[in-house]
This record gives structure tokens, sequence and C-alpha cells, in this order.
């Protein structure tokens, strides 16, 4: 009988350790909705998709006029399986614009954000009053009840540059290791609009703020109160800290969480024209406008819906 050779023994290699925590590499799990959701088509416009995941295009829909019931429906689920919607070239006025966003329930201003012809319509223009740029975020994650979304509309667009990248969140937490999730679940972090708007505010504009805005807790993992999927609520912006977690171990898992969102996987990114209108799920998204644009200016109006308690 002959006898069994052993297999070869594999060649050593170096060490070659990587960073802990670091934004995983390789295959990701992709799900746009969640299981056991029914796909079924759109029959009052057309949906076409720009992301694997999440945003999609609605054509045959124009804004100006009210919604029926029926297309505000069928909307309504294309936004809760797509979390970003786009209109082209709508050009609104700033009453059609919160007209829109009204079918989606009460409307919320920002007093920390200049407007333009109506109050309840936030003006986001750099060259006369610096904004939210470069950086991922979740709107106004500072209330005890955050936006549940908003409508964004560009009235001048610079020639080149300007995008708008959308990320989706049940996406970015269905990829993390078990092991954060497990650390994570049931975890609470404070926000706070301080870091954010300390960016571009001096403490003599953030100060008569800080009564109205104290900071608040919600959920590391919402869920969201109508898809039922899991998403990492934490961000860049307003997050501080996790609650009950020593500061060094809170910092390192948040860098680890609000990497999260940088994975092109999870994304959509928008290449605007002037008119253009974006509806996103602020429940289920983070965002990052790309400021590459300059000396071009760059103007958009925003109507922001209240949200409710995230749990």
């Amino acid at each position: 009988m002959t006898p069994t050779t052993a297999p070869p023994a594999p060649p050593a290699l170096r060490d070659h350790r990587i960073p802990a925590d670091g934004l995983y590499e390789g295959p990701r799990e992709l799900r746009r909705v969640p299981e056991g959701w029914t796909d079924r088509p759109y029959e009052l416009f057309e949906l076409v998709p720009r992301g694997r995941v999440i945003g999609a295009e609605i054509h045959g829909v124009g804004l100006s006029r009210p919604l029926d019931v029926a297309v505000r429906a069928e909307l309504d689920r294309a936004l809760l399986e797509w979390k970003v919607l786009f209109f082209r070239e709508q050009h609104l006025t700033s009453q059609q614009q919160r007209a829109f966003a009204g079918h989606w329930g009460e409307l919320e201003t920002n007093p920390l954000l200049a407007t333009g012809d109506d109050p309840e319509v936030a003006r986001l223009d750099r060259s006369t009053v610096p904004t939210f740029e470069n950086v991922w975020h979740a709107d106004v994650t500072f209330r005890e009840r955050p936006a549940l979304g908003a409508v964004l509309q560009l009235r001048e667009v610079p020639p080149v540059g300007g995008d708008t990248l959308w990320a989706d969140m049940a996406a970015a937490y269905d990829n993390l290791p078990e092991e954060v999730k497990e650390r994570i679940e049931g975890a609470r972090a404070v926000h706070d609009f301080i870091p954010g708007f300390s960016r571009f505010y001096p403490p003599e504009r953030l100060a008569p703020h800080q009564d109205r805005f104290p900071p608040v807790e919600h959920p590391v993992v919402r869920r969201h109160p109508v898809t039922g999927r899991r998403t990492i609520f934490v961000n860049a912006s307003f997050t501080t800290r996790i609650v009950g977690f020593a500061q060094e171990e809170s910092d390192r898992l948040l860098r680890l969480l609000f990497q999260q969102a940088h994975a092109p996987e999870f994304q959509v990114r928008y290449s605007w024209r002037a008119g253009d209108v974006a509806f996103w799920d602020n429940r289920a998204t983070q965002h990052y406008a790309v400021n590459d644009y300059a000396p071009h200016r760059r103007i958009a109006e925003r109507v922001a819906i209240a949200g409710d308690r995230p749990h």
C-alpha cells in the first residue's frame, strides 16, 4: 500500500495586519427593500433606478399641481423602496415646493438657516451664508423629532460640479461586522447642533439657541417606522458620543459607523440641472453636498417635513 503524502505546508507570509475598525473591504450585501417586501410595478409613472439600492428618477409626474391620492400613495411607496427620488426640471415656485412637501406632513423651519422668499423655505447659498457641504449627515438629528424628509430644488447650478450624494443607511447597517452590531444593539447616542453649526458660525450666533436645542439622545440603530429596517442613526455633524461607553471607545466606534456611509455601493450620486427636485427619506439616508464648484454659485432651496421620535 502506497503511503499518503502530506500536502505541502503553505508558505509563511510576513505580518500583514491592517488597522482594526476600518471600513470593511470586500463583497457587500446589497438589499434594497426589507426581507419579505413584495416588489410591484409602478402604474402611474415611470421609475428609472439610478443606483443599486438607492435613488430613482421619476418621469411623468409634474410637481407644480396638487397630487391626487393614488399618485401620492405610489410616490410614497417609491420613497420607501428607493429612499431618494429625483424629478427633472420642475422649476417650482416656493409655494408649489411647500405644497408638494406638505403631502407628507407638517413642515418645519430651522432658525439657523437662511431663508428665501418664503420663511418656510431655507436657501442654501454658500456665497452668502455657509452651508453643510463636504460632510455626510442626516438633517436635524439634534431635534427630539428629526425631519421625516426634505424636498430640495436647485435654483442655480454651476457649469461643473456641485453634485449631491445620498447613502442608504440600512444597507450600511446590513454590512457591519456582526460583533459591531452586537455592541450597538440597544445603545443610544447624544446629538447636538453645536458641532455641526460651529464649523461656520461663531459662538455668539449659536449661544442664543442652546436652550431651544439642548442635546438629545437617539438610538444608535434606528428602526424605520414604516419598513422596520434597522439603520445606522449617527452622523458626523451632530453625534457627539455613545451613552455609557468610555470616551475613547465611543470615539472609535463612532468613527467606524460614520465611515459606513462612504462605501460607494450604498450610494447614489446626482448631477443637477436648474429646476431639478430631490425628495429624500431622512429616516433612512445620509447625504453629502460636494463643494467643488468655486468660484461659481450654487443656490438650492429646501423644505423640511417634520418627523417622529426615533426608536
